[in-house]
């Protein structure tokens, strides 16, 4: 479904990705693949999708038809908003309340404050990632957190890690978890505070190795958590 949310994304914004140096030479883009054949791409994803959400309990699948609206709405936002990356996050989280209701068939606090913490972590990447484009959307007219956040940029990112962190941190607490998980945490926390001193608004090579550094943070926080499960006394 990630795969279906970024096939829609190109097709809504195929016009606006051939002004953009970065993205101009996507295939919709740079009109290799026309519309038409990226519609029925994207009909085939969400069929297989479907196929999945359909194997688990009734509460799952009215939780997942529920993220249609917001990834439908996403590519939109840009174009009215600097805060794009917000609906990202609320799309992009999804997958943690979608983990426990598959398990247990209801939410609780410990997912609602692991869905915050994801939505928080992915507007913090999500801004590092634009930093690529700040000229680019200017020209074009496109809002993004990291032109809104200008030269507090480290700022603005370092704001919502740490917001990312605290929901997360609640999270824990709230499933039991013990201190292997939060070794994994604070390992997490140290590397998304990294980030945030490194990023610098003139510099989108780096921007992109950072952003690209986010599967090193969450394989560290996974880390904590598998180690939690499988070593941790009974």
């Amino acid at each position: 479904m990630r795969g279906a949310g970024s096939t829609y994304n190109d097709i809504v914004d195929r016009d606006i990705d051939a002004k953009v140096e970065r993205t101009k030479w996507r295939p919709l883009a740079s009109r290799r693949i026309g519309a038409t054949a990226a519609v029925f791409f994207l009909a085939a994803q969400c069929l297989a999708g479907l196929a999945v959400l359909l194997s688990f309990n009734g509460f799952t699948i009215l939780l997942g038809f529920a993220s249609l609206g917001v990834v439908g709405l996403y590519p939109f936002m840009k174009r009215i908003s600097a805060w794009p990356q917000a609906v990202l996050g609320v799309a992009f989280a999804w997958g943690a309340l979608i983990g426990w209701a598959a398990a247990l068939g209801s939410l609780a606090s410990a997912p609602l404050l692991l869905y915050l913490g994801a939505l928080f972590w992915t507007i913090g990447y999500d801004t590092i990632y634009a930093v690529q484009d700040i000229e680019d959307d200017a020209l074009a007219g496109i809002g993004s957190t990291a032109r809104l956040f200008g030269e507090r940029l480290s700022l603005g990112i370092g704001s919502l890690y740490a917001l990312a962190v605290g929901c997360i941190e609640a999270a824990l607490l709230a499933a039991g978890a013990g201190w292997l998980s939060q070794g994994g945490l604070l390992l997490f926390a140290s590397h998304l505070a990294w980030q945030a001193m490194r990023i610098d608004p003139s510099k989108g090579a780096l921007a992109l190795r950072l952003f690209r550094s986010n599967r090193d943070a969450g394989l560290m926080l996974f880390a904590g958590l598998a180690a939690e499960t499988f070593l941790a006394p009974k």
